[in-house]
């Protein structure tokens, strides 16, 4: 729900430039405050609050979240929306990895089930939010989209407090732990790798929409279908994520995405497919893109099981770190080599995450090696 709000506002930005008069470009202002907002206050909220009731900080987030939806379908002028916007930032920023921990909580074998459920509200937001909160935005207007948020925000902040029992125990975060993890190269690059993945994948994400219409006629009914194709093979992505971890172990899960991400990205713009062949493609690089969420929170807490939770506060502000870069270079993209190339520039980043897997790897074994002789 928290994902809806979030990545369902870029079907928004078209409605809000027309009612605010905005120029082009600033509409993205909408997804780039909450980008930043995130990144930045996730990883010290999930500090700030390590100590306290993991459920009291689910509801107190949504809480937060729903506050920032009520500003925004109130908001008077465009600026008012971007503050609206960074308030949901911050709500949104502890949902997710505190969701995350808490599914680290269960018996091992069952974390990457439990995972692949927390993170499956996300891509569903990708398959059904986007499309449903653009149609409502046309038909009813963006103000009612914000409020719809806000007020399902507010009846799962009610839901988990009658649902979930207090006292859940999950690893705890903390300012030192935070410290701890930023002065940890290999940790760092740890998260690095989910920076890069979604950068390379944004790199033409942004771009679909107007990359079929330049490059196969597509209308607005043929866009509409290719991005809910997209959209349900990120579902399906998701949902083989833990499967693919348990089957493989999640570094060899993620180096298989990355490398076959790679390749399914330098073949999907330089060359003109059958429309069938076309929408393959993108269901299949969809698929790869979302599978990764599940193996690399995984990985993740197979790293540094007591610093869990703030690793995955720093993974989230990753994942919109890495899709604001990826959005910068594909506008780069297109301005110095055409769309053709979004697939090739996004692909060379996507195989960057698959080069951190190895660097990381290598890093771990000198420092047992270390460990050994001591």
């Amino acid at each position: 729900m928290t994902s809806t709000g979030a990545i369902g506002a870029i079907g928004l930005i078209g409605p809000m430039g027309r009612e605010f008069a905005l120029e082009p470009g600033q509409g993205g202002l909408v997804m780039a405050v909450y980008a930043v907002g995130y990144a930045i206050g996730s990883p010290l909220l999930v500090a700030l609050t390590g100590a306290w009731d993991r459920v009291t900080v689910l509801m107190g987030a949504l809480v937060i979240f729903a506050l920032g939806c009520g500003l925004a379908a109130l908001a008077p002028e465009f600026e008012v929306v971007l503050l609206a916007r960074g308030l949901m930032a911050l709500g949104g920023g502890l949902v997710t990895p505190v969701s995350a921990a808490a599914g680290v909580a269960v018996l091992p074998e069952r974390r990457a089930l439990a995972l692949g459920v927390v993170f499956g509200g996300l891509t569903v937001a990708q398959a059904f939010g986007v499309p449903a909160a653009a149609w409502l935005g046309y038909s009813l207007g963006w103000r009612v989209v914000f409020g719809l948020v806000a007020g399902l925000a507010l009846v799962m902040a009610g839901v988990l407090d009658l649902a979930l029992p207090r006292g859940l125990q999950v690893p705890r975060s903390s300012l030192g732990a935070l410290g701890q993890v930023l002065r940890n190269p290999l940790l760092l690059g740890a998260v690095g790798f989910t920076v890069l993945f979604m950068a390379g994948a944004y790199c033409l994400i942004t771009f679909l929409g107007p990359f079929a219409e330049a490059h196969y006629g597509l209308e607005r009914e043929g866009v509409a279908l290719l991005l809910l194709v997209f959209g349900l093979g990120g579902v399906a992505g998701n949902m083989a994520g833990g499967g693919l971890t348990a089957w493989l172990g999640s570094t060899r899960a993620l180096a298989w995405l990355a490398v076959t991400g790679t390749l399914v990205m330098l073949a999907l713009t330089p060359v003109q497919w059958p429309l069938p062949v076309l929408f393959a493609l993108v269901a299949v690089w969809s698929g790869i893109g979302w599978a990764f969420m599940v193996p690399q929170q995984a990985r993740l807490a197979g790293l540094a099981p007591t610093l869990a939770p703030t690793l995955f506060a720093l993974n989230a502000a990753g994942i919109y770190l890495g899709t604001t870069l990826g959005s910068l270079l594909g506008v780069a993209t297109l301005r110095s080599l055409g769309m053709g190339a979004l697939g090739p520039v996004g692909a060379v980043l996507v195989l960057g995450s698959g080069l951190s897997l190895i660097g990381v790897a290598r890093a771990q074994r000198r420092r047992r090696a270390l460990q050994d002789r001591a």
